[in-house]
């Protein structure tokens, strides 16, 4: 007896950039961003690679969307936080904002790669920082020092930390070893560091040296010292 099979039900769903844009993000949180081409979200989708195109250009108009996307959660989750009042306690109120932003990047770590390359701020963006900008505000900022608050943050208004450099460990940990041994005469300092701190928790890592910890402490220094100024 012949077994029929099941018939594929994806494409009969309408296709919408959304539906699209949403794909697009669960393959990569599946299999990583390198595997996000037209033709593996055609796949995904269960159409031709053709049909993307009546509603995202190319693969970089994919990638505007899907930062969107992330933001746009970022932006939903904020609605639900616990936080005090800006005007009682901005710092508070910041602090618990940015790490909600880091738990969704954190369920997407291939994010802070994409949105670093990004040339343009989406609405969704703009929304995300208006935000922030009121509490500075709500907290006694004029805008002139939210301004270089907001410079100061940098991407950890994100929830993330922009790498200084990123290590290649393409030739291995054996190599890399070697490269610290032969350098270590030469930079006792650097080497000393790095082979000192190590990042124990895979799952709070966005970064090479970007895990939980760290991500707080430099965020927390910020905060102090835009408090301060914000006192003056």
């Amino acid at each position: 007896m012949t077994t029929r099979a099941e018939p594929d039900t994806r494409a009969r769903i309408p296709l919408t950039r959304e539906r699209v844009l949403h794909a697009a993000v669960d393959l990569a949180d599946r299999d990583g961003i390198e595997s996000l081409t037209m033709r593996n979200l055609a796949h995904e989708v269960g159409v031709e690679a053709m049909s993307l195109y009546y509603h995202v250009a190319n693969k970089e108009a994919v990638l505007d969307g899907v930062v969107d996307v992330i933001v746009g959660e970022i932006n939903e989750a904020m609605t639900t936080v616990d936080e005090p009042d800006a005007k009682d306690d901005w710092k508070t109120a910041m602090r618990r904002r940015i790490l909600v932003a880091r738990d969704v990047m954190l369920a997407h770590p291939w994010a802070p790669d994409v949105i670093e390359q990004r040339t343009s701020m989406s609405p969704a963006i703009l929304l995300y920082f208006e935000v922030l900008l009121g509490i500075f505000r709500e907290g006694g900022f004029s805008y002139d020092l939210a301004h270089h608050a907001m410079h100061a943050l940098g991407s950890k208004a994100l929830g993330f930390s922009q790498e200084l450099f990123k290590p290649d460990n393409e030739a291995g940990d054996e190599a890399t070893d070697e490269v610290f041994e032969q350098l270590a005469t030469q930079l006792p300092h650097l080497t000393g560091m790095l082979t000192e701190i190590s990042h124990d928790d895979p799952d709070s890592t966005l970064g090479w040296c970007d895990d939980q910890a760290e991500f707080e402490f430099g965020l927390d220094l910020l905060l102090d010292g835009l408090d301060r100024l914000a006192r003056e």
